[in-house]
């Protein structure tokens, strides 16, 4: 256990900042599933309409730290390829 004040913050300080982070990623994760939803309903609107929601959420958790970058940039050119696809054989 910690026992010097400083060591005693900086766990108070964790505490706070890994709810913070938990609460992000939890947020990206909901704007994925409901883009995953539109293009399984087969929503072409829809599917464009979440996916334009989900890339800048994706890309803020890059910037605060909580997701890599190569991960976010595969799961935008992921999704980006479906609901694309979806779109053209919706047309």
């Amino acid at each position: 256990m910690a026992n010097t004040e400083s060591a005693k913050k900086r766990v108070r300080v964790t505490e706070r900042r890994t709810a913070v982070n938990r609460a992000r990623v939890s947020r990206i994760r909901t704007f994925i599933k409901k883009v995953e939803t539109a293009l399984e309903a087969g929503d072409a609107a829809a599917a464009k309409a979440a996916f334009a929601a989900a890339e800048p959420e994706i890309a803020r958790g890059v910037i605060k730290g909580v997701l890599p970058k190569n991960t976010a940039s595969r799961k935008i050119s992921r999704l980006s390829a479906r609901v694309k696809a979806l779109g053209a054989s919706a047309n």
